[in-house]
């Protein structure tokens, strides 16, 4: 990597941090003057709360401040000169928003990685703190369909992954064979761990001297392989997200019971691709962007190119809202507009060259 290279990158880092940690400030301080009186009295839950909305923050703050360190950067050079000389000596533009389009890239890929840990569930853990001052809430009478298996959970707690008054009926050709009952179970190593457990057998025909109901008694069973507590509870709480890795679980099993999965799809194409429009963004802009001074408004042109960036980003922000709700298909939502925005920069890349 060439010195002027290095010197872009630290420029535009220390940009990048510092309008990252101002949104941020902005975006946390409004929620806890928006939901001041609804705080719970405990410092420690309060600063949990904190804590959790500054990750939730991320998903807004980052792609934006990668877009808007570009613009300043860029900015700076323009004012200080350093783009006309770097010009002048035969640097060629590309070779600036090189490191650029790289160093945003890097940031987009750890932000998405991201998303394949707890971190996706900061904004739910805020608003269980908020509500009930846990981080944990346990829905209640969920009713679901696995396969040739009807599951009954009493309550269900996705967070500490565990369950009360569990009820498995499995049925093969329409026909019910057994029913699973345990007073409680755990999710563990891809399966669920049953405690306390009473198996019924319902022989296939009942006639006089036939067998009748067979029970057997056990103290710990296995069943329910790959029925991950996350993705059984938000089927009924649409208001908050999958991880990803959870994403790719929930439409394997709802693609096998043949379930709409759209929802699913939006938020795997929102977590992995969707942040990606910044590096893409960054060169579109950065070719607009003038090398002097002398004959624009800078001042008026970064607020113009501040507000394309917001309108691209509010764009595709209200697309992955529609396809989440079914609206519109998440492949014309979300990848159509990004491959779009790819085509344009690599065009605006490669005649730049």
């Amino acid at each position: 990597m060439k010195i002027f290279q290095r010197y872009i990158i630290v420029n535009y880092i220390k940009n990048l941090l510092i309008i990252f940690i101002s949104l941020e400030l902005f975006y946390v301080g409004v929620d806890l003057l928006s939901n001041f009186k609804d705080l719970p009295d405990s410092a420690n839950i309060q600063l949990l709360y904190v804590v959790f909305k500054i990750l939730d923050a991320i998903n807004y703050t980052l792609p934006l401040s990668s877009v808007f360190a570009m613009i300043v950067t860029k900015f700076t050079m323009i004012k200080s000169n350093e783009l006309v000389s770097m010009y002048s000596v035969g640097i060629r533009k590309n070779s600036v928003i090189a490191p650029l389009f790289l160093v945003a890239s890097i940031f987009m890929s750890i932000f998405a990685a991201l998303h394949f840990t707890s971190f996706t569930y900061a904004n739910e853990y805020s608003q269980n703190l908020l509500r009930y001052s846990t981080i944990s809430n346990s829905s209640s009478n969920l009713f679901l369909k696995d396969k040739d298996q009807y599951i009954y959970f009493k309550t269900l707690d996705p967070i500490k992954k565990n369950a009360q008054g569990i009820k498995i009926f499995e049925v093969k050709d329409n026909d019910l064979e057994k029913i699973i009952s345990a007073d409680n179970g755990y999710f563990f190593n891809n399966r669920w761990i049953l405690k306390n457990v009473q198996v019924l057998y319902k022989p296939k025909a009942l006639g006089i001297g036939d067998t009748g109901l067979k029970e057997i008694l056990h103290d710990r069973y296995e069943a329910l392989e790959n029925f991950r507590p996350k993705i059984m509870d938000n089927i009924f709480k649409s208001e908050y997200t999958l991880s990803t890795l959870d994403a790719f679980d929930a439409y394997i099993f709802f693609n096998a019971q043949d379930i709409n999965t759209k929802r699913i799809r939006a938020i795997i194409y929102t977590q992995m691709f969707l942040p990606f429009f910044a590096p893409l963004l960054i060169i579109i802009l950065f070719h607009f962007l003038p090398i002097s001074s002398r004959f624009f408004n800078l001042t008026f042109l970064s607020f113009i190119f501040t507000l394309i960036a917001l309108f691209t980003w509010g764009i595709l922000f209200l697309l992955s809202k529609l396809s989440y709700g079914g609206v519109i298909l998440p492949e014309i939502a979300l990848i159509l507009p990004l491959f779009i925005l790819a085509l344009i920069s690599f065009r605006v890349y490669f005649k730049s060259s």
